[in-house]
């Protein structure tokens, strides 16, 4: 599995994120721009004795991204998803895509991908829930689905 991060913005969720994903043994993909530096105190306090065991990479655009990993399987998380995260069966090498905190994935983005997206059944306030949450809920599901490899 891999999650990826489209212009996140807040420290403390990639922060918690990246602590799921080095328990997990999953890869973690940032795609700027961030709305932080990835120096900034709250992302490393968050995730600091995780950090250097986080297996790290960056992309200067979501174009380099797309295209670095063409031919891959995305799975795009959005409230307006198609599925729900648990009507999927999830392959090792599938993407996990979420975007930044206030607005989500581009319309342009969730339009080529919509037959490949996913959401998690929430109520009708006018809020979604935290993406570090939101990560963990269906990252879990997935390994899940894998027999939990790697993990005890």
């Amino acid at each position: 599995m891999n999650v990826v991060l489209v212009e996140p913005e807040i420290p403390q969720n990639v922060g918690n994120i990246s602590r799921t994903c080095v328990l997990t043994g999953t890869p973690l993909h940032l795609v700027k721009p961030l709305g932080f530096s990835l120096e900034d105190r709250y992302l490393k306090r968050a995730g600091l004795d995780y950090w250097p065991y986080l297996k790290l990479y960056l992309y200067d655009s979501y174009e380099e991204f797309e295209k670095k990993h063409q031919g891959k399987r995305f799975l795009l998380a959005t409230v307006r998803g198609g599925k729900l995260y648990n009507q999927v069966n999830y392959q090792k090498e599938d993407f996990l895509l979420f975007g930044k905190e206030t607005r989500g994935l581009a319309p342009d983005i969730i339009e080529k991908y919509k037959d490949n997206t996913l959401r998690i059944p929430m109520g009708e306030l006018p809020r979604s829930l935290n993406l570090s949450n939101s990560v963990a809920v269906i990252l879990y599901e997935a390994l899940r689905q894998q027999g939990f490899p790697g993990l005890e």
